[in-house]
């Protein structure tokens, strides 16, 4: 199929319509946070202990009532890339 075969086959399925930019703006945005700890295969409680971040703050990041600041946003994206490493480092010094 052409490019343009591609593109009017899926705008003609109802169940598979490409995004549009004014679709894709307003869709809702699984966060990041729940992505992460499930390819960590934690729970909620687990992911909170671990890395020493409040439940009730793992939890309205996941439901969308808050957004990570920046910093926070720096500590999951440490997690993300070393997740063992974070783990032992605060394993070696305890709050």
């Amino acid at each position: 199929m052409t490019d343009e075969e591609v593109a009017v086959a899926a705008a003609a399925d109802p169940d598979s319509r490409p995004t549009t930019p004014d679709g894709l703006a307003s869709a809702r945005r699984l966060p990041r946070i729940r992505t992460l700890r499930r390819a960590l295969a934690l729970t909620q409680e687990e992911f909170a202990a671990r890395y020493h971040i409040p439940l009730d703050t793992v939890q309205d990041w996941e439901q969308g009532r808050s957004v990570p600041d920046q910093p926070a946003q720096a500590y999951l994206t440490v997690i993300a890339h070393d997740p063992e490493g974070v783990r032992r480092a605060l394993a070696a010094h305890p709050a």
